[in-house]
């Protein structure tokens, strides 16, 4: 499989659907992200592992307006690279913006699949960086 310039471009509004979709509350509309077995792991933000459409909405409402919660989802630095079989790897930078005005960085490493109803997100991993590339300390001992 050969991504088209269109392939790229509607991979690049999915992953920055994602902001749009979850800082507005409009979680009915999460199957134009994610396919309805996405694996959703966040192991390294203390929240473990999701499976299943269904999980990622019932922990995005209980998050929603609880303190710590993120205000704001923007996504960057987006990398592509096809997988065989009609995936898609997709790497990119976001920065999360909380209530107070703190900002984290984080990477999302997703495998993004094409099916009937166009590109969806199978499965994403987010990692919140802790430290500068480089410190000393590892990612997430300083937490």
């Amino acid at each position: 499989m050969t991504l088209s310039v269109e392939d790229r471009l509607d991979i690049s509004e999915l992953l920055a659907l994602h902001g749009h979709l979850v800082d507005n509350g409009e979680l009915d509309r999460l199957d134009e992200l994610f396919t309805d077995d996405i694996v959703y792991e966040t192991s390294n933000l203390g929240h473990g592992e999701l499976r299943g459409l269904a999980a990622f909405r019932d922990m995005a409402r209980t998050r929603a307006g609880k303190p710590g919660a993120p205000i704001g989802h923007h996504v960057s630095n987006i990398v592509l690279t096809e997988a065989g079989d009609g995936r898609v790897h997709a790497r990119s930078k976001g920065i999360g913006v909380g209530p107070d005005g703190e900002c984290g960085s984080v990477t999302y490493e997703d495998v993004i699949v094409r099916g009937e109803q166009g590109w969806r997100i199978c499965r994403r991993r987010i990692t919140l960086h802790f430290t500068p590339a480089g410190a000393p300390d590892t990612e997430g001992a300083g937490k």
